[in-house]
């Protein structure tokens, strides 16, 4: 997406969501591809299976060997990330703190924020965001620094 259109959608997210028309939530949107619409987590029948976790190095931008290592479950979202997130109180990811990852395949980078939602009890204790995760939202709203320290 160019520069202005994805300024746009930003501009929009924070628009609404200082409107009260969108908020923080417990996960991400259920979107039915079908009927092309959201749902709410009420309309929907969850079902637990087995997947495979595939493990994606992301490169520190401006080292030779620093990586930071993400696992998903959704490898074809790679392309539409927007940040990875560190949980600020893990003395495991301090040194990357306002540094910037490159997204692999594309050479795009994207900065490392923080937020303590991220479970420091995970063997990962980091994790990808799409610009739909509702973490996302909140911060691109309350921290109207983000915006500015990104670009």
């Amino acid at each position: 997406m160019d520069a202005g259109l994805s300024d746009a959608v930003l501009s929009v997210f924070v628009d609404l969501h200082k409107k009260g028309k969108i908020y923080r939530g417990i996960r991400m949107v259920n979107w039915d591809p079908q009927g092309k619409t959201a749902l709410s987590d009420d309309e929907v029948i969850m079902k637990e299976i087995q997947s495979k976790l595939y493990y994606i190095q992301y490169k520190i931008e401006g080292t030779e060997d620093q990586f930071l290592t993400i696992a998903t479950t959704r490898p074809e979202t790679i392309m539409a990330d927007v940040a990875i997130c560190i949980n600020p109180n893990d003395p495991r990811f301090t040194h990357l703190k306002g540094k910037k990852a490159i997204i692999p395949l594309i050479n795009r980078a994207i900065p490392i924020i923080e937020d303590e939602y991220v479970d420091m009890d995970l063997a990962r204790a980091a994790s990808k965001s799409l610009l739909h995760t509702t973490s996302m939202i909140t911060n691109l709203a309350s921290n109207t620094s983000w915006r500015s320290s990104t670009s």
